[in-house]
């Protein structure tokens, strides 16, 4: 009798959230993706789209000046809680790779509040690595950037190699070692 109840709310949970999905994107169709959009997230292979924007100390930074370097690139906002989940496990692989004048972080906040919102909250966090200003969405537009949380990692061609969408723990150490692998190789 125990099983049949049991069975019987797995499949309630499992109707509900059929329901729920397809009540979401009824109502609120921009969160979800339109796979016949000519707009599709910019891809690993293609190279990365040059840009250049403030950091919060006010120094200008553009991609196309990092050539040479591998660059992970995060388009965050601290609205957003999947950003803020991620932030302690970039300022972790800053740590574990800050003193490779090769590799960069660059998080670029898409804040429309500018260095009013973002100032304090790197304060709070304790982040290290180079905040950009970006409020007019300068990069997510050339990225075609979906959401918030979303990472490309460029190498020192300026050719993407890595896109993930959503939050990610970037402390792990198979990341860590792929970096590695991609810093060893001089040629890309």
């Amino acid at each position: 009798m125990k099983s049949k109840s049991l069975s019987f709310v797995g499949g309630l949970l499992i109707a509900s959230g059929v329901v729920l999905f397809f009540a979401v994107r009824t109502l609120f169709p921009a969160l979800t993706t339109n796979q016949d959009s000519a707009e599709a997230p910019v891809a690993a292979g293609e190279m990365a789209a040059d840009f250049k924007l403030p950091t919060l100390s006010g120094r200008q930074i553009s991609l196309s000046s990092l050539r040479g370097k591998v660059v992970f690139l995060n388009v965050w906002a601290t609205w957003c809680g999947p950003c803020r989940e991620e932030m302690p496990s970039m300022e972790s692989l800053y740590e574990a790779f800050k003193d490779r004048s090769d590799f960069v972080i660059l998080a670029v906040s898409q804040d429309r509040k500018g260095r009013a919102a973002v100032q304090p909250f790197v304060e709070k966090n304790h982040l290290h690595f180079d905040v950009l200003l970006d409020p007019d969405n300068v990069v997510g537009d050339a990225y075609n950037v979906t959401g918030v949380p979303e990472t490309f990692i460029i190498d020192r061609k300026g050719r993407i190699v890595a896109h993930h969408m959503g939050a990610f723990d970037w402390s792990q150490s198979d990341v860590r070692q792929a970096l590695n692998d991609l810093l060893d190789n001089k040629e890309g």
